[in-house]
Formats: structure tokens, C-alpha cells, sequence
């Protein structure tokens, strides 16, 4: 496949091509502009997050996870991707692992009520 138009211009410009892509809903396109960009920078929580949404809505959830991971790795009190990691983790019916991780992302939003 070539994606030579993914992968063209500057690390910005993939950001704001991907960022369309994103809020058009074509989430496999996303994806493809955001795993070079991804692996250029891939100390950036941003794209690598962003990438990780945009696998769990092109139904790709074991991607999805696995970005996730890193970042919640990397960033464990990151609330935003422990969320979505509980949310993947549900979709794939693994429901104990969700709810450990959904009980660290209420606990990091402050929400104590429902641990």
C-alpha cells in the first residue's frame, strides 16, 4: 500500500492531517498518519493517545490497547488513558482488567463515590 500521502510534510502538518481524519470519523486514516508520526516522535503522549482512539473507533482494540499501555506505563497517573484503557479492555470482554483500570481513573478524576 503506498502512504506516501500519510506520511508526507511536517510532524505538525500529520498532526493537523490526522486531527481531520479524526474529526471526520474516518478513524482507519487516522491511524495511518499517526503510526509514522507515532514512531517519529514517540515520546509524545498526544499523537500516541490520539492513535490509541482512533484504533478503539476502527474497532482495532488490541492496537488500542497496546498504545495505551504505554502510555499508562509512562505516565501512570495519565487519567485519560486509563479510561479509555478500562473502556478497550471492556470491549474485548475482559471485564476485571476494565474495572481495575476504570476504579485508577476515577480515583485520578477525583470521583472517590463509586470505589
Amino acid at each position: 500500500m503506498d502512504t506516501t500521502y500519510y506520511d508526507h510534510g511536517t510532524p505538525a502538518a500529520r498532526w493537523e492531517r490526522a486531527r481531520m481524519f479524526f474529526d471526520a470519523r474516518d478513524y482507519a486514516a487516522a491511524a495511518r498518519v499517526l503510526d509514522g508520526l507515532v514512531a517519529e516522535v514517540p515520546e509524545q503522549t498526544g499523537p500516541r493517545l490520539l492513535l490509541a482512539r482512533s484504533y478503539y473507533h476502527s474497532a482495532q482494540l488490541r492496537r488500542a490497547e497496546a498504545e495505551l499501555r504505554i502510555v499508562v506505563e509512562r505516565d501512570p497517573v495519565e487519567q485519560y488513558a486509563r479510561l479509555m484503557l478500562g473502556r478497550t479492555l471492556e470491549r474485548q470482554g475482559r471485564q476485571d482488567e476494565a474495572d481495575a483500570q476504570l476504579r485508577i481513573a476515577s480515583a485520578l478524576a477525583g470521583d472517590f463515590a463509586g470505589l
